[in-house]
């Protein structure tokens, strides 16, 4: 009950954006839940994501807690130089693309990779895949 009082606003963006606005009491809180294009995904799609990603991010109201969180479909990489404001010494791997975009949204909009920040097994860095077997059924 007490958590259905705390929902002040929810809005289905699209398919790979929500957003849920809390209040607790003494701040509100703004959860911006996504699922990035994946690394293959063109880059007009990740453009596309990131711009409507930035518009619900300008229009939370500023003294808002804000959470971004989800799948960003992306590798930060270990090397934080240059970004050490922005991502913690923890990463993994090599930065790929949708890696430099997420890092790039979130220097801009003054955002922290908390992933990365503190020391975590390197089995609970990433997800792994597996393809599953197609059965077909006659």
């Amino acid at each position: 009950r007490k958590a259905e009082q705390a929902l002040l606003d929810w809005q289905p963006v699209n398919e790979r954006v929500s957003r849920a606005r809390f209040y607790s009491r003494f701040i509100k809180t703004t959860v911006i839940q996504i699922y990035a294009p994946t690394e293959n995904s063109s880059d007009e799609e990740k453009d596309t994501f990131y711009d409507q990603l930035q518009s619900v991010y300008d229009k939370t109201p500023k003294h808002d807690v804000k959470i971004i969180m989800g799948d960003f479909n992306a590798k930060v990489g270990m090397d934080n130089s240059g970004h050490e404001d922005t991502m913690g010494k923890h990463g993994l791997g090599v930065k790929n693309d949708n890696g430099e975009r997420m890092l790039q949204f979130c220097e801009m909009n003054n955002l922290v990779i908390t992933g990365t920040v503190f020391p975590h097994k390197n089995i609970h860095k990433a997800c792994r895949h597996h393809q599953t077997a197609k059965l077909k059924i006659r």
